[in-house]
């Protein structure tokens, strides 16, 4: 069988990828990569980079480019097919990482080069350069983490566990796509919908249409909740969405037991401590450390609740303003949950004169992503341009190269905005192919950056605004819950419009991006996004954001769609304005997300269970201004934890926030587009990859380490 998979190809072959391409391919690479392993074990008695390190690097990284786009399809395009060949692949691949993370004669070998003061590189004594050392000691570290030191028997349990535990969170994750997909409700009556925007209606008709159905279908895409749960003056049709929404693959709501992830969840905890004790840790929340900026969970609760004591009071007030403006101007004096993105949006309306609809009205997505580029081109001195030519997953992708000013291609990328079916939602950047050096060549970066933006209709596209229970921000290897019906690509002559939410989410992963294409490291283990700590890898795309706040940033990326007018003064002095809306709550609301995360991997208790809702519950007394209803089930949809790499480990996003924010202020006292500061960040930080860590990194751009300033100004609260 002639396999697209193992083709000698620069770029994956993705149009003619077969599921039944699939497990063969891995097969073959994997006993390829224990075969490289096996042979340089034994070929050699001293063990030097040249001999050990590059070799298994070079095996490794033919099996990451094979997997790296089966694992991506799996993303964009699933399918029954594709489903079952991914799952039946993680077990192998899981097995391979336990195997050679305890292979003791590898071990050794490590530490020898490790305790070598010189090695032979290419024929000449040299000493290993930082990046070198850090892949080492890294390896060193994760030899550690994967069970090196235990006895036979409890290295097989460590086994078992990481099978199971890869298994768990594939089918989390596929619970939560099949609960998402389950639920939709056709409206034929108009106005039952009243309230929502021409353009949210319009998304609403097409999907009905696209289902062969006469009037309007919602269903749990984000466009189409947040449009109902922020727009519909029907209380209680927001009612019906909102509990379908929050209570998808759980044991309530209109599913109730089916695609049930409750024991997974249970499970899966039970598992990570046990891993974690294993490993001579006393929970799971100190093993996660193990890799982090953050030394000890004694500094990650003080850091979460030092940020809480300081947001808490705003937080009081933001409510008692939207509870008065509520009962006075509508008469409601019982706010639900169901009721908080409308009367915010109905608040935020009055107070600032400030629409949503009309300011997507200036963001076509043909403005924003050159304004994107020309931002970027501007800081860093790059060219971005598109090629024509590429195999590619769906007609909506896109392909881009970056070049510096010497006209050296520094990085490509395949860009795939649009919802759409067997799509899973949220936004992320992953990493298609990584720099690295091969004999005189350098392996070219290659990244996927993925959203779910509303598309156009043969109107002028859907809505997506922030709710009460907002889209988590997304991660390099994540994203939020996935999304059900998504509506069809762009069908109609004018472009997709953006909410500006949208804007700062596209310029979030395009720093993830950045970090990953820019890096000028040449080994794969630290290059670009690879061995940065977990809590420090939102430094890059954080940073990105600040860009959709500044004026001269936005004259480059914004554009009414009618007119082409740049976006007005007034409109951008409201948005100013109205940014830090509710800031209070926000903060409050994406700290009780880090709280419960951490917390149930340090107070876990294998006598009790995870107590998953009974801590939840804990931490929104603690810090919650908001409380949800009783049947509202959030940690069954929370997949950053418990289908993707933050448990543990949510609070790097405020964490990292603080290191971006600082960042950004030293622009803000030089100018947003400082050509001299700019060269800083992207030599200092986007250049180096995991190379160095990250604290060393940020003193060096930043002359001093991080304090907490920033961000509190940024964020709107008072320090």
């Amino acid at each position: 069988m002639n396999n697209p998979l193992l083709a000698n190809s620069t770029l994956p072959l993705f149009s003619k990828i077969r599921p039944e391409h699939i497990e063969p391919a891995i097969d073959q690479l994997l006993a390829n990569a224990r075969a490289v392993v096996e042979r340089q074990l034994q070929a050699n008695t001293t063990y030097t980079w040249d001999n050990l390190v590059e070799p298994i690097e070079t095996a490794e990284d033919q099996l990451n480019k094979a997997w790296s786009p089966v694992s991506h399809l799996n993303s964009v395009v699933n399918s029954d097919a594709l489903r079952d060949a991914y799952n039946a692949c993680l077990p192998k691949l899981s097995e391979y990482s336990t195997e050679m993370g305890q292979n003791e004669q590898l071990f050794n070998a490590y530490r020898m080069i490790a305790a070598s003061d010189v090695h032979t590189l290419k024929g000449t004594s040299t000493v290993l350069d930082t990046a070198q050392q850090k892949v080492i000691q890294n390896a060193l570290r994760d030899f550690k983490l994967s069970g090196i030191d235990l006895d036979a028997e409890k290295k097989q349990r460590y086994k078992e566990i990481s099978l199971e535990l890869s298994g768990l969170a594939s089918k989390y994750e596929e619970n939560l796509m099949d609960a998402t997909n389950a639920w939709s409700k056709l409206i034929s009556d108009e106005q039952e919908l009243a309230g929502l925007p021409p353009t949210a209606l319009a998304q609403a008709r097409q999907t009905a249409a696209n289902q062969d159905q006469d009037g309007w279908l919602i269903t749990l895409q984000f466009p189409s909740y947040l449009a109902v749960m922020t727009y519909a003056d029907n209380r209680e049709l927001r009612r019906e969405h909102y509990e379908a929404f929050a209570t998808r693959a759980s044991d309530r709501g209109p599913h109730a037991g089916c695609w049930d992830n409750s024991e997974i969840m249970e499970r899966t905890l039970a598992l990570r401590h046990e891993k974690a004790r294993l490993l001579g840790f006393d929970n799971y929340a100190e093993l996660s450390l193990a890799a982090k900026m953050a030394e000890k969970p004694e500094d990650v609760m003080a850091f979460l609740e030092d940020l809480a004591d300081k947001s808490w009071r705003q937080a009081r007030r933001d409510l008692a303003e939207l509870r008065d403006f509520a009962a006075r101007h509508y008469g409601v004096n019982d706010l639900e949950a169901w009721d908080m993105s409308y009367f915010s949006e109905k608040m935020r309306q009055h107070h600032y004169q400030l629409s949503q609809e009309e300011v997507k009205a200036y963001f076509p997505v043909t403005r924003v992503l050159p304004g994107l580029f020309a931002v970027v081109e501007r800081l860093y001195g790059l060219q971005i341009s598109e090629q024509a030519e590429f195999d590619t997953w769906h007609p909506d992708v896109r392909f881009f190269q970056i070049h510096d000013k010497t006209g050296e291609l520094r990085g490509r990328f395949y860009i795939d905005l649009y919802a759409r079916p067997k799509k899973r939602g949220g936004a992320w950047m992953d990493d298609c192919v990584g720099r690295r050096k091969i004999n005189d060549n350098i392996q070219v970066p290659v990244a996927y950056l993925t959203c779910n933006f509303t598309p156009p209709t043969a109107r002028d596209g859907g809505s997506a605004a922030t709710g009460l229970e907002p889209v988590l921000p997304t991660a390099r290897d994540g994203g939020s819950a996935a999304t059900g019906q998504e509506p069809v690509p762009p069908a109609g002559d004018e472009p997709a419009l953006l909410t500006h939410d949208e804007v700062t989410t596209l310029f979030h992963e395009f720093g993830h991006g950045l970090h990953h294409m820019l890096t000028q490291v040449n080994y794969l283990g630290v290059s670009g996004i690879n061995g940065v700590e977990w809590d420090a890898v939102e430094l890059p795309s954080q940073f990105m954001e600040n860009w959709c706040w500044e004026k001269d940033a936005l004259a480059l990326m914004s554009g009414h769609y009618q007119t082409g007018e740049v976006l007005p003064d007034a409109l951008f002095e409201k948005m100013l304005a109205a940014k830090n809306f509710q800031a209070g709550m926000i903060m409050l609301r994406q700290l009780e997300f880090s709280l419960f995360d951490f917390r149930i991997h340090l107070d876990y208790d294998p006598a009790k269970g995870g107590r998953i809702y009974e801590i939840l519950e804990q931490v929104r007394k603690q810090v919650a201004v908001v409380k949800p209803p009783k049947f509202n089930r959030f940690a069954h949809s929370f997949s950053h934890i418990f289908a993707g790499g933050y448990a543990a480990g949510y609070y790097s996003y405020k964490w990292a926030e603080v290191l971006s924010s600082d960042a950004f202020s030293l622009f803000e006292e030089k100018g947003i587009f400082d050509p001299e500061t700019g060269h800083a960040f992207l030599t200092h930080i986007l250049e180096k990859g995991g190379s160095e860590n990250a604290m060393e990194l940020f003193v060096n751009f930043r002359g001093r380490k991080p304090t907490i300033d920033a961000l509190l100004r940024h964020s709107g609260i008072a320090a």
